[in-house]
Order: C-alpha cells, then structure tokens, then sequence
C-alpha cells in the first residue's frame, strides 16, 4: 500500500494511535475490552483474518465525494431574534465581538440547548466526541427539534469516538433538513481498530474542533465536547473546562471556517458511509430523549435549561458581553490528511496572533507535555524574564497516563528553569464559596480533572479553544480557538493563578538534592508530599516506563 501524499513514513510504521489503539495498551481507561475466544487456535484464526483484511480492503478506498454537495453558512439572518439583538451591539462596537465567558458546566450545556431553540434558519456544530449519553441525547434531540422548526442543521463529527451511534446517525441524516458528515471516517464501521491497519496515517489525524453557531450570529467554542462527562452529569470525574460565548465578526469567522472543513476533502456525508436508517432507528430517539428527560439525573440539566437566562439575556440585548478584538485561529483542515503547509498550522497562527510574551505566561493545558524543543523555548524566556506559571493534571487526576509521562520526565528541566509547576488535584475545593464565573480549573461539585485549554499573556490577551499544549495538536489533530485582547480575562486568570489555584492544585517543587516535591495547600496549612500524591508506587513505575518509549511524537 502506497504511502499517502504529504504522509511521513513514521507516521505509517508506528502502531499507536493515542485515542483508540495505543490506549487499549499503555493508556488506563478503555472503553472497552477486547474479549477473544479461549480456544487454542483462535488467536491464528484471528491474526489470519486480519491478513486477509488486509489484503483485501487495503485496495478499498473511501467513497467519492463527486455527489456531495457543497454548502456554506447563511448569511441572511439579521432578521433573526439573534441577528436582531446583535446587530445593534455590533453596530456599536464596529470590528470588535462580543464574549462572554462559560466557566459552569450546568449553564455551559444551558447555553447550547438555547442557542438550538433560538436558531431560525440554521445551526452549524462540529465537535470531536459527541456521546449518547444524558447531555448527548437531549443535545441531539435538540438538533431535531430545531430541524423540525424549518432550521438548516450541519453536523460534523470527527469519527473516531462515533462507534455505536451509526444507527442515530443515519436516522438524523434522514431528516430533510439535517445533513450529518464524519471527518477521516472509518470505511469498516467495525470492528474499528482493524482499520489502522490499512490506513494508520490517516485515521491517526482527528478533528479536534468544536463549535455550535446559531444563524451565523452567535457561536460557542472552547474544550468541551458533549458528553456528561463535560457537563458534570451522573456521578462520574466532571471535566473541568473553560467555553466562550462569541457574537459579531468572531461568529463569522467560525461559520466560514466551518465551511472550509465541512467542504474539506475528509468530510464524508453519512449517505455514503452508512446504510439507510430503519424505522427503527428513526424512532429510537425521541424514545430515548423523552426516557432520558423523565429521570431523576436529568432534574437539575432541566432546570438549567429553564432558569439559565443567557440566551434570553442575548436576546434582548441585557447580557454582560465585553466587546473587544477577537481572532479566530484554526488548522487547515487539510492537516487532517497530511497535506497543509507549515504556515496554515495553528501554531504558526498562534505565535502570529499572540506575539512574544514580555513580562508573563500563564499556560493551563490538560495534556501539556513540552518536549525537548518546548522546555527550550520555555527556559528562553524565562532568561528573558518572564515569569511562567503552567497548570496541568497531577497523576492522580489525569485520564491519559503516557501523556503525564510526557509531561512528567521535562518536571525537572522547567523548574530548574524557575518556572512555577502546578497540578490540579483529584478531589473538589472544600471552599464552597468559589465564584462560579471565575477560572476555577478543579474546584468543581465532584471529583473533577482538568480539561480546559487556554493560557494568558502579559494580562492583556488570552486564548480559549481546543489546543492542546502537546506535539499532537501541533503536529496531527486539527484544532481552533479565539485569541481575544481582553485585559479584563486574562487578569482573570491570573487572579486564578495567585488565590485559587494554589488552593486546588498541588504546587511541583525542587529540593535542594534535585529531587520533586509535592505541596498541598489547605486552608493555612501547607503538606509536603515526596511521591506523586494521591497514586500507588505501580503507578508511578508504569509512567516511568512509558516516558522510555519513543511515544511522544503521539502524545
């Protein structure tokens, strides 16, 4: 099988892929086991079935694009309630958008619902994972609504966190008013893994993006995806995580550069990928939906979507937007093939848009692993003088083991290097009082782990998206984001960074002999751990391990 163009060799001839196959191996959260037969010649029946996979679909090229066709955002929706209440805002603020941050997961997914009921012409959504869970379900049964009202739905999801929901799929490209595309699809639906053995280059390239646009006026961008896990339902680790809402030019920016990856070369319509949908599977979710709303563990999301007054407050033109500059940077989406060029990578545009820091850099980033050329810049500038803070999941927290290995073997190097190392804990805040609109980052209502994306320079601008401070996001996913001037934000966050934080996240610390350190802070107290806290000596011994391995250019 020929190499594809723009693919690097080394990104065919490793067998990892951080998201599906490598985490069946080094990571310690699969969603699900592999179980093969005990009898003794089932493991050669098996490996001779894959030979022939192999073989055979290794020919089997995705299906033609030459019958989808092309769209593009609706630009005529001023006359909308939306475009109604931002016209006059936007008028007033000439290139400047409004923004208002979305740090509670409750009225994070409040706002998504409401933007769905308010859309009148179309809603645009693309997301990494969307799962068919509580929040997942009303969200979709929110999407249908919506189409019935006479609403245009675009929905675009990255296909490697889609297995079981082919039936729901279809059904809601069904619908004549929804259109569904999968981006890097899998041509064999299952059982999935077999599919990087044919095509492990491109299926190793995800649509990291997420964004929800109503009328091409207002849009919400940030590290959520949809999933309880994101909006704090059920009793599960709740995702601590950062959004923005965005109206005026910002919004634009989203809708057009949805179209670009809409019309990429990687998006698939459904229709070519998947079977029509069955009566069956056309009812199956208002059935679920209307299941899920009558649950107890769905009261509270109810109540938010009732008592959450921010698309109302959008509406009529009473919601605390700060307008300010506001950039919108993204990957080509050709990236998700190998094929875009250095200067259309979003770190490229990152550095572009936020300049060389002067004086501070305050970096939050879930999955932050440097590497060598990273710790390199990072030692630079705090030569240079500035002052750098970085928060990211302690052991104990994470949901990605090799990627804390990533992290963990450069600890060292950036302390010595004077920069200041936290990492958010496992367990809440015992301070109740913490003001829900701040950047709290860990000091959530239940046991949560960090999965916000944003970082501050200067005190003066900030971003908020998808990226990922690690070589994949640089290197293989596809991401997006807002860098937004606003002092107001960024102080935000360093006001998280001197108060609150400190009282969330354990602070990394050298000794004096050159050994790492742990100080948690309680109240006035402050404990001094000298293993990782809060993890068993197997543990810290795996993560070890997997920093040996020539994994990181995957992380």
């Amino acid at each position: 099988m020929a190499t594809p163009p723009g693919l690097s060799a080394t990104d065919i001839t490793s067998g990892v892929s951080p998201k599906l196959a490598v985490r069946l191996i080094f990571f310690g959260r699969p969603s699900r086991a592999l179980i093969l037969p005990s009898r003794r010649h089932a493991a050669p029946r098996l490996f001779a079935l894959c030979a022939l996979f192999v073989l055979f679909s290794g020919c089997t090229p995705l299906p033609a694009l030459d019958a989808r066709i092309p769209s593009s955002a609706l630009t005529d929706t001023g006359d909308t309630r939306l475009g109604s209440a931002i016209s006059p805002l936007a008028a007033a603020h000439p290139g400047l958008s409004g923004v208002y941050p979305l740090q509670d997961a409750l009225e994070a997914f409040a706002a998504r619902v409401l933007l769905a009921r308010g859309a009148e012409r179309s809603l645009d959504v693309q997301y990494y994972i969307w799962r068919q869970d509580l929040t997942g379900t009303l969200l979709f049964r929110e999407l249908e609504h919506a189409a019935a009202r006479g609403v245009r739905v675009r929905l675009l999801l990255d296909d490697n966190n889609t297995a079981g929901l082919d039936p729901l799929l279809a059904a809601l490209d069904a619908h004549p008013r929804i259109e569904v595309r999968l981006f890097n699809p899998f041509r064999l639906r299952k059982p999935r893994l077999l599919g990087y053995l044919t095509d492990f280059a491109r299926l190793n390239r995800r649509m990291h993006n997420k964004s929800f646009t109503a009328d091409n006026q207002a849009t919400i961008i940030g590290g959520r995806n949809i999933g309880d896990e994101y909006f704090g339902a059920g009793d599960g680790v709740l995702f601590s995580d950062l959004d923005v809402l965005a109206a005026g030019p910002a919004a634009n920016e989203v809708s057009a550069d949805f179209d670009r990856y809409w019309n990429s070369a990687s998006a698939s319509p459904v229709a070519s990928l998947l079977p029509p949908a069955s009566p069956r599977a056309m009812a199956a979710l208002p059935a679920r939906a209307e299941q899920v709303e009558q649950d107890d563990a769905a009261a509270a999301y109810m109540a938010a979507i009732r008592d959450t007054p921010i698309i109302r407050s959008l509406e009529a033109g009473r919601l605390a937007m700060e307008w300010v500059p506001v950039r919108m940077v993204s990957d080509d989406p050709a990236k998700g093939l190998g094929r875009a060029a250095p200067e259309s990578l979003i770190g490229e545009k990152l550095k572009q848009a936020i300049g060389d820091p002067e004086s501070e850099l305050l970096l939050v980033s879930p999955y932050f692993v440097p590497t060598a050329t990273g710790v390199e810049v990072l030692t630079e500038m705090a030569r240079q003088g500035v002052q750098l803070k970085v928060l990211t999941n302690a052991l104990e927290a994470t949901d990605v083991a090799a990627v804390h290995a990533g992290y963990a073997k450069r600890r060292k190097a950036l302390l010595q290097a004077g920069i200041t190392l936290y990492e958010t804990r496992r367990l809440p805040s015992p301070d109740p009082e913490v003001d829900k609109k701040g950047p709290r980052f860990g000091s959530g209502a239940s046991a949560s782990s960090l999965h916000a994306k944003t970082f501050s320079v200067d005190r003066s601008r900030i971003f908020i998206g998808s990226f990922n401070f690690d070589p994949r996001s640089a290197r293989l996913n596809t991401e997006m984001g807002f860098v937004i001037e606003s002092p107001a934000l960024a102080g935000r966050i360093a006001e998280a960074f001197g108060e609150i934080i400190p009282q969330n996240a354990y602070e990394v610390r050298l000794s004096g002999s050159g050994s790492l350190y742990w100080i948690e802070r309680q109240g006035s107290q402050a404990l001094r751990h000298d293993t990782e806290p809060g993890t068993r000596w197997w543990q810290r011994a795996g993560v070890f391990l997997l920093s040996l391995l020539p994994i990181e250019w995957l992380l």
